[in-house]
């Protein structure tokens, strides 16, 4: 038995599929490990300890945003969601790091770093939607 609900679906139709808001939700939320780290409130509450709960954090929104909705593409929409996270922190690194930092930094002043962001966070959402999916099965939402 298959635990993507549409396999046999191409990409792109499951890309249309997704539901962009929650998409732009999970995104939104995920943003808040970069805004305490502008906002210096990672160091004034501890490395490495912050970022990690920060994450442990975000991954539990999405993994309960997912698993308990109905939307229909539920390991896609997290990748959808890491993917869309790691492009909005390179362009917000690449605005806010010569404003705050005075010259650029993060992942655009290191261009091999990039690819790597968008994999890791792609991942990371996988990652998430396969504990969705878990948490559908447990509630024996089907998928």
């Amino acid at each position: 038995m298959s635990t993507d609900p549409a396999p046999s679906l191409p990409l792109s139709v499951r890309l249309r599929r997704l539901n962009r808001p929650l998409v732009a939700l999970l995104t939104a939320v995920a943003l808040v490990r970069p805004l305490f780290s502008v906002t210096g409130l990672s160091e004034a509450l501890g490395k490495p300890l912050t970022p990690l709960l920060l994450t442990a954090f975000i991954s539990l929104t999405w993994i309960l945003a997912v698993g308990l909705s109905r939307v229909r593409e539920p390991l896609l929409t997290p990748v959808a969601a890491g993917v869309a996270y790691a492009l909005a922190a390179l362009v917000l690194s690449g605005i806010l790091s010569p404003l705050l930092e005075g010259d650029l930094r993060g992942p655009l002043a290191h261009p091999p770093a990039i690819l790597p962001l968008f994999l890791v966070n792609g991942v990371w959402g996988a990652v998430c939607g396969v504990c969705a999916l878990g948490v559908r099965r447990m509630r024996g939402a089907g998928l």
